[in-house]
This record gives structure tokens, sequence and C-alpha cells, in this order.
């Protein structure tokens, strides 16, 4: 079976594993040159723990993950006003036990795959046929048996095959960047979030020795269309300007940032996630927003799972109804908001984010413990089966 993978981040290098292990031949086309460097800090939770377990690459991710102890609520001078441990709830609250840049993951399941598939960095998909026809920006085509969008959430083979962004991606209302700073003398391993009336949010999170990744947020009813990198440093410092905490010192630095990143935040719904020999993976297809909390895990756990019922079934068609039939339970749970939704996460008045701040001191008890714990408990939300993954048992064209 010849596969074609849009996207080389997570879900797709991911997938590609899994396809290999079955004898699959796999092809892996990425826009970016090269594996994306930075980015912000993303979780393996629950299931999606075992399914890297059994790649090999629990030591890798444990070498490479973020010394992260926690996340804590400050004010404008930087006392904090809450805090969560990062062994609250058993590894698994706001910062789970194992948290890793986005850009470290993605190198090390790329690095994990360079032999096992095809990579052209550099490269995308500009026309796709429903049969599996694909076109290259380089010029080439070619017939693929499936083609797997796991390509993210401004997804560009859903855009060819299963219509325009608008009819799956739905704004929360909030816009952010991420970036590296040097790191504050005062985290400590800690993560710092400030928030500023209207709705908008500091954060500062460690990763590498001296280094830390910096997010800003701000609410906007306004959908801002293609920006470039002045535009969208000026769209952040216009609508932080004046919010206090570090954000003068963060917003100072982020001109020289290397790997600037800026995007609305919103979910993806898909209600089919395949049309002919076309299927999507992980935010493409299904995307509940950095707020939900899973979207690591729920492309760890969707590659693994359909990787299996593509090596039980063979048959596409099949394998990918029996993947949706498995994954819509847990990415149903895994789309869920937590408590408060938007509104909590970015408070828009002082006296919101007093009462953000005494929930979050409540967290240890009752009732919002039971709350959260459902929450977080969602990672669990579903049995994998234990596919055969032997090389050419079922797949074929």
């Amino acid at each position: 079976m010849r596969v074609l993978i849009s996207g080389a981040g997570i879900a797709g290098p991911a997938l590609a594993f899994w396809l290999h292990r079955a004898g699959a031949d796999v092809t892996i086309v990425e826009k970016a040159p090269g594996p994306r460097p930075g980015g912000q800090a993303v979780d393996i939770r629950g299931v999606a723990r075992g399914v890297v377990s059994d790649m090999g690459l629990m030591p890798a991710i444990r070498a490479s993950r973020v010394d992260e102890r926690g996340i804590a609520l400050v004010d404008d001078r930087g006392r904090r006003l809450a805090e969560m441990p990062a062994d609250m709830f058993g590894g698994e609250g706001i910062v789970a036990e194992i948290e890793i840049s986005r850009g470290d993951l993605s190198r090390i399941l790329v690095e994990a795959t360079a032999t096992m598939a095809d990579y052209r960095f550099g490269d995308w998909i500009t026309e796709l046929t429903l049969d599996g026809r694909a076109t290259f920006r380089s010029g080439s085509s070619a017939q693929y048996d499936v083609v797997v969008g796991a390509d993210g959430v401004h997804s560009g083979v859903r855009a060819l095959t299963f219509g325009p962004e608008p009819d799956f991606v739905r704004p929360l209302g909030s816009y952010g960047a991420l970036f590296t700073v040097p790191a504050p003398d005062d985290l400590d391993h800690w993560a710092h979030m400030y928030n500023a009336p209207g709705g908008r949010v500091a954060m500062v999170r460690p990763t590498r020795e001296g280094q830390a990744m910096a997010a800003l947020n701000f609410l906007s009813k306004t959908r801002h269309g293609r920006l470039s990198r002045d535009e969208q440093q000026d769209l952040i410092a216009r609508n932080l300007a004046g919010a206090g905490w570090k954000v003068p010192s963060l917003l100072a630095a982020m001109p020289a940032a290397g790997d600037f990143y800026f995007d609305s935040v919103d979910q993806v719904h898909v209600g089919r996630w395949s049309r002919g020999r076309v299927v999507l993976l992980g935010d493409a297809g299904y995307c509940g927003s950095p707020l939900a909390g899973m979207g690591t895990s729920m492309s760890i756990v969707g590659a693994y799972v359909l990787a299996g019922e593509l090596a039980a079934h063979g048959d596409p068609a099949t394998a990918f109804a029996s993947y949706q039939t498995e994954m819509a339970s847990y990415v149903a749970s895994g789309m869920q908001l937590p408590p408060g939704g938007l509104n909590g996460f970015a408070p828009r008045s002082r006296l919101m984010i007093r009462a953000r701040a005494a929930s979050m001191r409540s967290m240890s008890r009752w009732p919002m413990r039971q709350l959260l714990a459902k929450q977080f408990g969602k990672a669990d939300a579903i049995t994998l089966k234990d596919y055969a993954f032997a090389p050419g048992r079922a797949l074929k064209p």
C-alpha cells in the first residue's frame, strides 16, 4: 500500500512509524524546509503514553522534556496568587508529568522514522483527487492508495478535498503569539501566568536551560486574514500595550525571536473524517484548541488507531469507517474545554481575574477537584486494540 502523508509535525511521523511496521510504502510531504523548532510545551497524557512507550521513544522524550514543576498565577508585581503543582491530579493536571516542546517532540518523531518514510521537506500538495492522485508544488504527481491530511488546523488536504476552511474551523475569539525569550531569573522551573483586564494573557514557561517560551494572547471578535510577520507583531503589541507585569520586556524581545508563531485559537469539527481515499488525522480533522489540552495525545492515539485499522482491514473505506468509530468517543471528550472555557483562561475584568485566582486555589478541594478530575481523566477515555502490525499482513493496494 502506497500512503502519502501531508504534514511532518507530530501526527504524520507517528502514523508513518506504525504504517512502516505494517509494511506500507510511506511518503511524507511538509511545506516547511525542515522540522519546525520551538513551539509551545505540549503534553503526552493517558493512553498516549502507552503508545509512545510501545514506539520505544519514551527515553528520548523524557530526556528532552521540560523541567516544569507547576503553574502559578501571578499579579503585576510577580506575586503568586495561586499554584497548581505538576504532581496534582496524578501528573495529569494543567501541567502534565510529561511536558515537551512541540519542536522537540516533532524532531524525535522525525528522527525515529527517517528511514521508515520518504521525507520531502519544502514541498506540498497543490491538487488532490478523491481517488488518491496528488500533484505537488515541485511539479511531480503520483497515485496513492491512501492520502492522509495530518497538516494541522489550517489543513491544505482538507481544503482541497473537503471544502473551505470556514466550514470546519470554529474560532473561539482569541489570538496569540509564541516565541522564545531568555528565561527570567524568577521562574524556578515554574510556568508563570498573568491576566490583565480586557481578556489579555501573558505566560512564560521554562524550556531549555536559560530559555523560556513566551505566550501572549488577547480576545478579539474580529477575524484577521493573512498578515505579514510585522503585522502580526504589531497586532500583538497594540493589544497587549499597557498590560503590566513582564509584558513590556516580552514585547521588546518579540521582534528578534527566530521562532515567532502567531495564530487564532480555534476548534476543528469535521463530521466525517474521510472522503474517497483521503482521510484526516489529528488537528486537521479534530482539534479542541490548546485550551482543551488534548491535541498531541489525540494525534498520537489517532495515528496508532488509523494505522491499526488499515493493517486490520486493508481496504481503505472499511478501515476509515472503523478508525472513526474507534476514535469518536475519545475525540468527543478531548474536544471539551475546561470549566469556564475561554472566559476562564482570559477573564475580562479585575473582579473576574480575582475570582479565577480564587477558583484555582480551590482546585484541591471539593467540588472543584471532582470537576477537574473528570476533565483531566478524559486522556484515558479509550481502550486501544492490540493491532497486529505484521508486514504485508493486510496492507494491499
